[in-house]
C-alpha cells in the first residue's frame, strides 16, 4: 500500500497551519490564558485568491445528522467556522455577515455551514460551548447561537444562570435535560474534538474559517466570504462537469482504416473493399 497519500495530507495540513497561524495572529487571540474577552483588531485580510488545500476539504463532516450544521450535506461549498461565544469578532460575524451568507447561499443549496466550538477564553468559554452543543441535541443550536451572539450578550457573561436564561430564550424545551447534557461527558468530548481540530490547523484566534480547503482568519469583510464562496462553487462545478471526449474517441473511422477482426478470427473488409 502506498504511503504517499498520508504524507501528502500531513504536508498539506502543515502548510495550511502555517498560513492560518500567520493570517490570524492579530485577530482575536486572548492576551493570556483565561483572558475574559477578545483583544486586538482583526487587521489581516485573507485574500480569496490565496492557497486552497484539497486535503483540508476532508475536514468537512457533511453529516446530515449534524445538529451544529446548517444547509444541505451535499452542498458544493462547506464553510467551517471555529469560534468562541466570548469572542467579540465572532459576534460581529454572526450578526452582520452570517445572515447574509445564509440568505444568499445556504437557502439556495450552494453553501453548508458547519460550526466548531473553539473556546479559548477560559472556563466560561468552555461552559457556553458545551451548552451550545446541549441545545443542539434538542434541535435549538442555531437559536442558542443567535441569543448568545446578540448585541450586548457577551458583556453579561456566561455564568450558569445566564446560560440557563439563554437556553430559555432559544426555546430549548427540556431545561433539566439541557443542564445535564451541558455537564455531561458527551458534551465535553464533542467540544474537545472541535478544539483539537482547530489546533491541528494552527488556529490561534477566533473566528477562523475553512471554505472548501481555503483558510480564512478573522471577521473579514463580507466581500471576502462572498468571493471565496463563489470561487469555490465555480471550482466545484467545474470538477463535476463531464469532460468532452478526445477526438480519437468520437471520430469516425478513416477510409484508410485497417480491416477489423470478427469473433471467429476472419478478417472483415475495410472501407475500400467495396470500391
Amino acid at each position: 500500500m502506498s504511503r504517499s497519500k498520508p504524507i501528502a495530507v500531513v504536508s498539506g495540513v502543515a502548510v495550511a497551519a502555517v498560513l492560518l497561524g500567520v493570517v490570524s495572529y492579530t485577530a482575536t487571540k486572548p492576551a493570556s490564558p483565561g483572558a475574559a474577552g477578545s483583544s486586538s483588531v482583526a487587521e489581516v485580510s485573507a485574500d480569496p485568491s490565496a492557497g486552497v488545500y484539497a486535503e483540508l476539504e476532508a475536514y468537512a463532516r457533511r453529516d446530515a445528522s449534524d445538529k451544529l450544521a446548517l444547509g444541505r450535506a451535499d452542498a458544493p461549498v462547506v464553510l467551517i467556522e471555529y469560534a468562541d461565544f466570548k469572542c467579540g469578532y465572532c459576534g460581529k460575524f454572526a450578526r452582520d455577515t452570517e445572515p447574509v451568507l445564509i440568505e444568499k447561499y445556504v437557502d439556495n443549496g450552494t453553501l453548508r455551514i458547519e460550526w466548531r466550538n473553539f473556546p479559548i477564553f477560559g472556563e466560561e468559554s468552555e461552559a457556553v460551548a458545551r451548552a451550545s452543543w446541549a441545545a443542539g441535541q434538542q434541535g435549538r443550536f442555531w437559536e442558542f447561537h443567535k441569543a448568545a451572539y446578540a448585541e450586548g450578550a457577551k458583556e453579561k457573561g456566561f455564568g450558569q444562570d445566564r446560560i440557563a436564561a439563554l437556553a430559555k430564550e432559544a426555546g430549548v424545551p427540556d431545561a433539566a435535560r439541557f443542564a445535564k447534557d451541558s455537564e455531561g461527558a458527551a458534551a465535553r468530548a464533542a467540544v474537545s474534538a472541535d478544539q483539537e481540530q482547530g489546533y491541528s490547523l494552527g488556529a490561534t484566534s477566533t473566528p477562523s474559517f475553512l471554505i472548501n480547503g481555503r483558510p480564512i482568519a478573522g471577521a473579514q469583510p463580507l466581500e471576502t466570504f462572498t468571493e471565496t464562496i463563489e470561487a469555490a462553487a465555480k471550482a466545484a462545478k467545474s470538477a463535476k462537469a463531464p469532460k468532452a471526449p478526445k477526438p480519437s474517441e468520437s471520430a469516425e473511422p478513416s477510409e484508410s482504416a485497417e480491416p477489423s477482426e470478427s469473433a471467429d478470427g476472419a478478417a472483415k473488409p475495410g472501407p475500400d473493399a467495396a470500391r
